[in-house]
């Protein structure tokens, strides 16, 4: 916040100088009877300053392209099964920092997680393992080092990972990765990067009807 100057101290200088003025007329006058007054030089120092440009550090943030998605019912593939589907707002990383200002070996990367669905009337929540994604990258960018997450289906669902992999039918219940960079520093000239992902919901056709809701907390680390 810029502090306002006040004007009294301006305003009592200028009468400190006014004073000073007429003492020495008052003092010049008496002396003109004894010997011509005797003149002084002036000097002058000039004041210097540099001001360099103000340049803050640049920064990697994250934003989403919307707070809400509403989910609607498809043909599921299972006649005990309700399916329900969308798709997660646009998200965008922005890196704006200098390969200088990276640590060395750093990535960054994007996770997901979902609390379970409640219906407003009380109904029995839903958990969020009935919750998953299909990440898709919309741009990557060129260097071929950022990339989405795998699938992640729900608890009613089979594996869809080899077997040698680990089981990805465990619904959005921990942290799942929707997009990465895999060094941090070889791809922030790109600049920026967008993701989204395709969500199912997938529960028992016995699930009582009600309005759920559960909220998708997105978070960015490095």
């Amino acid at each position: 916040m810029r502090t306002q100057r006040s004007t009294t101290p301006a305003a009592l200088r200028v009468t400190a100088a006014a004073f000073g003025a007429l003492m020495l007329t008052a003092a010049g006058a008496a002396a003109a009877n004894a010997a011509d007054p005797v003149g002084h030089g002036n000097d002058a120092v000039d004041v210097n300053v540099a001001i360099s440009e103000l340049t803050e550090p640049g920064v990697l943030a994250m934003s989403v392209a919307g707070d809400a998605v509403s989910l609607t019912e498809g043909t599921s593939a299972d006649p005990l099964l309700r399916e329900f589907t969308g798709t997660l707002p646009t998200v965008t990383v922005t890196d704006t920092r200098t390969a200088e200002e990276i640590p060395d070996g750093a990535a960054w990367y994007v996770l997901g997680s979902a609390s379970q669905f409640t219906d407003d009337a009380g109904q029995a929540p839903i958990s969020a393992g009935h919750l998953g994604w299909k990440p898709a990258l919309i741009d990557g960018g060129d260097s071929g080092l950022v990339a989405e997450g795998g699938e992640v289906v729900t608890v009613v669902d089979d594996p869809t990972t080899p077997p040698t992999a680990p089981p990805n039918n465990v619904g959005l219940v921990d942290q799942e990765l929707l997009a990465m960079a895999f060094d941090s520093e070889d791809v922030a000239s790109e600049g920026s990067w967008t993701a989204n992902a395709n969500l199912f919901l997938r529960t028992p056709s016995t699930t009582a009807a009600g309005n759920y809701t559960s909220t998708l907390t997105l978070s960015l680390f490095e």
